[in-house]
């Protein structure tokens, strides 16, 4: 006798589902489609509606600069010097 690690009486040898499962499974086959039918229609209705709202959005009131802000004609010192002074101070520390 060979393994069989699942046996049902709902499938066959082939794995095909047998006359006892479809007649299971008709009483609820109406209701599954629909229900089915009103969750993927909720969620493109979600999906679109989130796309219509973002499309409308305008950026009329944002402010954009004509030149980007130059960063090495600060007064105070660059990343690097302040890095290789941070260092120092605590190498002095130690």
């Amino acid at each position: 006798m060979p393994y069989r690690p699942f046996r049902s009486t709902y499938y066959d040898e082939r794995m095909r589902a047998s006359p006892a499962l479809l007649r299971a499974r008709a009483p609820y086959l109406v209701k599954n489609t629909v229900t089915g039918f009103a969750i993927c229609a909720l969620v493109i209705g979600i999906y679109s509606y989130t796309i219509n709202v973002i499309s409308q959005d305008e950026f009329d009131d944002v402010i954009v600069p004509d030149q980007p802000a130059n960063r090495t004609q600060q007064n105070g010192p660059t990343t690097r010097e302040g890095v290789r002074q941070a260092v120092l101070e605590a190498r002095k520390q130690q």
